[in-house]
């Protein structure tokens, strides 16, 4: 309970859910996106507990914060941003409503999907963790733009795309660091928190391996593999 409480203020003000204001100039996905990676988070990470269904707190707070923003945004009411973003997701325990925001993309590619919501409350004894901690920041319109480019930017693969994130900056440039790999120079010095990177640079970054960088290479190394 004392998890829930101090979740639930970090949405509030004044004793009720409240907008947050460093999201107003963010793209409609991206403020989706951040809410869904914060509640995904926090409930994957307790699902094991016996008593996981008290989330349910959690979600009517962060659900009147997230409509309240999307609200503030577009000078609009709470009511109108629910009906327009309103849907319905398949679980395994079955339909769930949540709220999505969908960019369609181009050239027969599946759309970029941003959800918020639609994860059971149901203790399971068994789970994975599959969010990191999302990163909050006012610049994440860019990230949308990497997206819908479709390529990785280690390697430029086109398929099996993900966003890695990394909590602050600070943490690109933590003392006593071994040589860094070609993604956290990168990141660094771009100053971005997020990285869109194919399913296997994503994989060989968690794991700790160098994931090399074709951006910079020849066409002719990139074909020999060098």
């Amino acid at each position: 309970m004392a998890v829930i409480r101090d979740r639930c203020a970090r949405y509030m003000r004044r004793g009720k859910p409240w907008h947050r204001n460093m999201l107003l100039h963010d793209a409609d996905f991206t403020i989706v996106d951040k809410y869904g990676a914060e509640y995904r988070g926090i409930v994957q990470y307790y699902l094991m507990a016996q008593n996981v269904c008290r989330l349910s707190r959690l979600r009517w707070v962060m659900t009147v914060s997230l409509l309240r923003t999307l609200a503030a945004k577009h000078d609009s009411t709470v009511n109108k941003m629910a009906c327009k973003y309103k849907a319905t997701v398949d679980t395994p325990d079955g339909p769930r409503r949540c709220f999505a925001v969908v960019v369609q993309r181009e050239d027969g590619r599946k759309p970029l999907v941003a959800r918020f919501g639609g994860v059971p409350l149901r203790r399971q004894h068994t789970t994975v963790m599959s969010d990191v901690q999302p990163v909050m920041g006012n610049r994440q319109n860019e990230l949308i733009r990497r997206l819908l480019a479709g390529r990785c930017e280690m390697c430029e693969s086109t398929t099996g795309l993900q966003v890695h994130h990394v909590r602050k900056l600070a943490d690109l440039k933590r003392p006593r660091r071994p040589d860094p790999g070609p993604w956290i120079r990168q990141m660094a010095e771009r100053r971005r928190k997020t990285l869109v990177v194919c399913q296997k640079c994503h994989q060989r970054i968690h794991a700790g391996r160098a994931t090399v960088s074709t951006r910079n290479r020849s066409p002719e190394s990139r074909v020999l593999g060098n």
